[in-house]
């Protein structure tokens, strides 16, 4: 079995990166007044694919797909989307768990100047119409075991229903009527273009931290340059000014060997541009089969494809790996990093990873919008318990928007200057509020508090808003009670977030029921399932009489959680099976 990413046996030996290997040193991100690498990552891809055809980009346990391979379907698909009609300025929507066509739907459109409009797949027909009405996407990209759903979508969506649809079989469901299966596209063959057309984007919706998501647009010819420091300097490698450079590094020996193994998905901006990066230096991408996540599974794919780098979603992946591991008698011998963003990602749980390898655990703190803004840095157990630091480009802001990170004990919310997003889709009230010019230099400042530390790091405060993240999801309160007060046995209702072990917080709920009227949990949580994605349905509901509102609406939050806590005395093991 060949590892992931290994390179052509004219490859130089001993070029792969070591486990014990040092750390390059950490340089500031690069600025403004020095040589930027303007360009498409699917400009280095097809190059790669040009010199070394072979080079293995993506692999599962079932295929594994080339360069060459990759470039050929992505042309077909682009090809399929010009003979649609689509071309700058239009969008095709991917609602899908990580899968190689996946990646073919992202480059296919890159290379197209198409936007590629990444949206959670968990969610419901509903919500997808929403997510339909604001981006008009005029393609939809999605696997068979959502056709139902998408479909549905669409047909919500009414006249700003997308005019294409391409579905991938998945083994699960069948290919719509309405619908081109993927395997058809490919067959028919077509090429990407020579050059990516200027001007386009990446559109990737957020979690819905104050409210709907929103889709944070990235222009395409920039992000090369924004992830300049994950894919060259973290390798100890300089960074290119031209994309001839860029393939010449990403083919030459003394490259490392990069095979990236996300276990989270894509649709999520760091399992997304870690995937992405590792394709442009010449590495690949291990991708677990299955629409749920194998955890025992990701431990053994890390250990028989030589996995370098993990990407994890905090304690709710990365706890299970350290159980599975354990249980295989397996360690992450070849892992060089092991990376988390956005997620409670705990010292305990992080002890327990740095007994299975000699790696770096990075735990960021960024944003869809932005960042990173901090990074938790731990080599081995002696650097726990960790602390955030700073990034270069990022700031803590007061109230009054001056940058107080130098000042020990203040306190704000985080913030960061540098390469930003053109802001959200067709929002611009939300753009200026979100990334405000503040002295002239344009910043991001998504809503995180936090408080400087005696020794320059930082202690996260929390979110300025009531949004519950639960295993890397926002879930958005009031959106959930507008959909349980549809039911008509409840009156009144309030969610809000409880800890939990393992997903660092869970969703519940006091609901209390109209007079006479009789309502159980599960009975709700079916009711909910045709609206609202399984991740944001209460998992504990505590029944009362009243919420006990005072007149002018306020509710006594602090009673809320000690009557759920009292209503579950054990309120630490949240359900898996209703976040599938």
């Amino acid at each position: 079995m060949r590892a992931a990413g290994a390179r052509r046996a004219s490859t130089r030996p001993g070029t792969s990166s070591s486990p014990n290997s040092r750390s390059p040193p950490v340089r500031p991100r690069r600025t403004s007044r020095e040589a930027a690498l303007h360009g498409h990552y699917t400009s280095i891809w097809q190059a790669i694919a040009e010199r070394d055809p072979d080079r293995v980009a993506v692999v599962t346990r079932s295929r594994e797909l080339s360069y060459l391979t990759l470039a050929r379907e992505a042309g077909a698909l682009a090809t399929r989307l010009r003979e649609a009609g689509l071309g700058p300025g239009d969008s095709l929507m991917i609602a899908m768990h990580n899968r190689p066509e996946y990646l073919v739907g992202l480059y296919a459109c890159l290379a197209s100047g198409v936007a590629p409009v990444l949206v959670n797949f968990r969610f419901r027909a509903p919500e997808l119409a929403e997510l339909i009405d604001d981006s008009r996407p005029a393609a939809m990209l999605f696997p068979s075991s959502l056709a139902d759903v998408m479909v549905d979508a669409a047909g919500l969506a009414g006249a700003n229903a997308p005019t294409l649809l391409v579905c991938v079989d998945d083994g699960d469901g069948e290919t719509p009527s309405q619908a081109v299966p993927y395997a058809e596209v490919v067959a028919g063959g077509g090429s990407l273009p020579p050059e990516p057309p200027a001007g386009g984007e990446l559109r990737i919706y957020t979690g819905g931290t104050t409210g709907r998501p929103k889709a944070v647009v990235w222009p395409a010819e920039l992000i090369l340059d924004i992830q300049d420091y994950s894919i060259y300097v973290s390798l100890g490698l300089r960074s290119p000014t031209t994309i001839d450079e860029a393939v010449d590094i990403a083919l030459g020996d003394d490259t490392p060997r990069v095979a990236v193994l996300p276990l989270a998905p894509f649709m999520h901006g760091t399992a997304l541009f870690n995937g992405l990066n590792a394709l442009a230096i010449g590495g690949s991408i291990i991708i677990p089969e299955g629409r749920r996540l194998d955890v025992v599974d990701g431990v053994r794919l890390a250990n028989d494809y030589r996995a370098t780098r993990l990407i994890v979603a905090g304690d709710v992946v990365a706890l299970p790996i350290v159980e599975a591991a354990e249980e295989l008698g397996l360690k992450l011998e070849t892992v060089t990093s092991i990376m988390s963003s956005g997620m409670r990602f705990s010292e305990e749980v992080k002890r327990g990873l740095h007994q299975l390898g000699s790696f770096e655990i990075l735990d960021l703190l960024a944003a869809t919008e932005g960042g990173p803004f901090a990074v938790n840095l731990t080599r081995s157990v002696d650097d726990l318990p960790g602390r955030f630091r700073l990034l270069p480009g990022a700031a803590v802001l007061d109230e009054d928007l001056r940058e107080v990170q130098d000042t020990p004990g203040a306190t704000g919310t985080l913030a960061f200057r540098g390469t930003l997003p053109s802001g959200y889709h067709g929002d611009e009230e939300k753009t200026r509020k979100a990334f405000p010019v503040i002295g002239g230099l344009r910043y991001v400042v998504p809503g995180d508090m936090a408080k400087v530390l005696d020794d320059g790091s930082i202690e996260l405060l929390g979110r300025g808003s009531s949004v519950v993240n639960t295993g890397g999801e926002k879930v958005f309160p009031a959106e959930v009670e507008a959909a349980i007060l549809e039911h008509d046995a409840v009156r009144d209702a309030v969610v809000f977030g409880m800890p939990d072990r393992r997903y660092g917080e869970r969703v519940v709920a006091v609901v209390a029921l109209e007079a006479g009227a009789a309502l159980t949990r599960d009975e709700l949580a079916s009711f909910l399932d045709a609206g609202i994605a399984g991740y944001k349905k209460p998992k504990l509901v505590a029944f009362v009489d009243s919420l006990g509102r005072t007149p002018h609406g306020k509710i006594d939050m602090r009673r809320m959680r000690d009557l759920v806590a009292a209503f579950d005395a054990d309120a630490t093991e949240a359900s898996t099976k209703e976040r599938q």
